[in-house]
């Protein structure tokens, strides 16, 4: 890999902006929905809890496997760099063309129109109020990051601290801490009832859904100050705070209004706020929803662009996009192209019934895919360079890879069907299938040099 500018990723980021970034992408609008939907499915606090406790530790398998190849690996590519290693060069652009167009940039999109959705309760802007917010957040927060790293990452530690306080008013709110008193509620017993199996799983990806983004450490592994000790602290400890915050959220919710009233709520923390704080609690809700929406925009929008750096290193006929601006340490041109994608897709969400939806069902399938033949290359990887130093390793190999790769294959698997189901699984593979041509166009062009 050659970067056209030769200039590389330095360690400038410090391990509070690292964890801040993680935290901030993994943490976002879904915790505001899922606890009442894995209620509704569940059933039971027992095993609602449960669920959300196998999926920390699902999750807590994964980012152990990043972990290592992160640290064995360190590079701005991220995962798209250990595919580079695992599987060559062919495979690693299809992962970089759907993270650039599919994964990433369908992310931001879609919480773009969460942050619209509720900025327009707060500040309408007429009929079209959502998509303006939207299309306003994708711009602004593209500029801040132009200014880089250090811009970002304070923007992002700000951000995730306001997102956090929202999620402790909810904690501090459900155990009757500060507010009005709240109603009784009486509680069953622990696993007084046991849903079906095929429940049990619907509502492990909702769980799973929840915790997604913690991959995305692997970004900043080559920009993290202190080396590899100091990536695998960020991301076992980002992930621990992760887990504490949403088993406490889920029992603050399930304390304040149990679990009938929270499993039958279109908006349980709303609802909860509303009862301890009255009416400017719901509206509080509002704006906390709005800053955790843009907390994951910024920090995938940080992450993303360096899918296109790393593409733009490898890949002649991209190389614009594999330059790296080492003053500001960010990857300018990018950024810019990540932007332009995001409008676009922005713009085709506002085109369809519900936009939020449409670009779930748009990332999610190709999303998990790729993340599958991730958790694969650290077998890959381990077989072809057996004798490679490596600083940290996945404890309990090879347990802990599989169970990773098994709820990355299960969560593709039901992502496809879902999407199916609503008839727009073709979209996302009609996407990956241009991005197909993409390659056999550089390829060819390559060779007419």
């Amino acid at each position: 890999m050659n970067n056209p500018a030769n200039t590389v990723p330095e360690r400038l980021l410090s391990r509070t902006g690292a964890i801040a970034i993680i935290v901030g992408i993994v943490i976002g609008a879904g915790i505001f929905k899922t606890p009442s939907m894995v209620a509704g499915i569940t059933g039971d606090i027992g095993w609602m809890m449960s669920v959300w406790i196998i999926g920390s530790v699902i999750s807590m398998a994964g980012a152990l496997c990043y972990a290592e190849l992160a640290t064995t690996y360190p590079h701005a590519g991220g995962d798209y760099h250990f595919l580079f290693k695992a599987y060559g060069k062919n495979a690693s652009f299809l992962y970089g063309w759907a993270k650039a167009t599919v994964i990433n940039t369908g992310s931001i999109a879609l919480l773009a129109f969460v942050f619209g959705d509720y900025m327009s309760k707060v500040l309408p802007l007429g009929e079209y109020s959502a998509v303006i917010w939207a299309l306003l957040i994708v711009i602004g927060l593209t500029l801040v990051n132009l200014i880089g790293i250090h811009a970002s990452a304070n923007v992002q530690t700000i951000l995730t601290v306001l997102e956090v306080a929202g999620l402790l008013a909810i904690i501090v709110a459900g155990f009757g801490l500060l507010g009005a008193p709240l109603p009784a509620v009486e509680h069953a017993a622990f696993f007084s009832s046991t849903p079906p199996l095929g429940l049990l799983g619907l509502a492990m990806v909702f769980v799973l859904l929840t915790f997604g983004g913690w991959n995305e450490s692997a970004y900043i592994s080559a920009e993290v100050k202190g080396g590899s000790k100091t990536v695998v602290y960020v991301i076992v400890f980002s992930l621990l705070l992760i887990t504490i915050v949403y088993l406490l959220v889920n029992w603050a919710l399930i304390s304040g209004l149990g679990m009938q009233q929270l499993a039958s709520s279109k908006a349980a923390p709303a609802d909860l706020l509303g009862l301890a704080f009255g009416p400017i609690g719901e509206k509080l809700l509002g704006l906390f929803v709005a800053v955790a929406a843009l907390t994951s925009i910024n920090a995938t929008m940080i992450v993303g662009a360096r899918t296109n750096f790393a593409m733009g290193e490898d890949w002649y006929g991209l190389r614009f996009m594999g330059r790296w601006e080492a003053k500001r340490g960010s990857p300018s041109l990018a950024y810019i192209v990540q932007g332009i994608i995001c409008v676009a897709l922005v713009c085709f969400g506002a085109l369809q019934s519900d936009g939020f939806e449409a670009m779930v069902e748009f990332t999610a399938p190709v999303f998990w895919s790729f993340l599958f033949l991730v958790g694969v290359s650290v077998f890959i990887l381990r077989f072809k360079h057996p004798h490679t130093k490596r600083e940290f390793s996945v404890p309990l190999y090879p347990l802990t890879p599989l169970i990773f790769c098994a709820s990355c294959a299960y969560l593709a698997y039901s992502s496809f069907a879902y999407a199916h189901s609503k008839g727009a699984v073709t979209i996302s593979l009609y996407v990956m299938l241009v991005g197909v041509i993409a390659l056999l166009f550089l390829r060819a062009k390559k060779a007419a040099q």
